[in-house]
């Protein structure tokens, strides 16, 4: 069915997120976006492995100092 009742709350909370996200800077409204909501969940989804992997993503980044 439908996962455990977490499931659906990380979910819901995720969607939130990412129409949140989607609402774009505006940088990003100058430069335009042919899918918002696919790159807002594309930058939490990156975020997200950062967060859970400081260390590993900073050995595979360019842009982050002492990688």
């Amino acid at each position: 069915m439908g996962g455990t009742a977490d499931d659906q709350h990380d979910e819901h909370r995720d969607d939130e997120r990412v129409t949140e996200r989607a609402e774009l800077l505006p940088e990003e409204q100058e430069a335009g976006s042919d899918d918002p909501e696919g790159q807002a969940a594309a930058i939490l989804e990156d975020s997200e492995e950062r967060t859970d992997d400081p260390e590993g993503t900073r050995r595979d980044s360019s842009q982050t100092p002492g990688g």
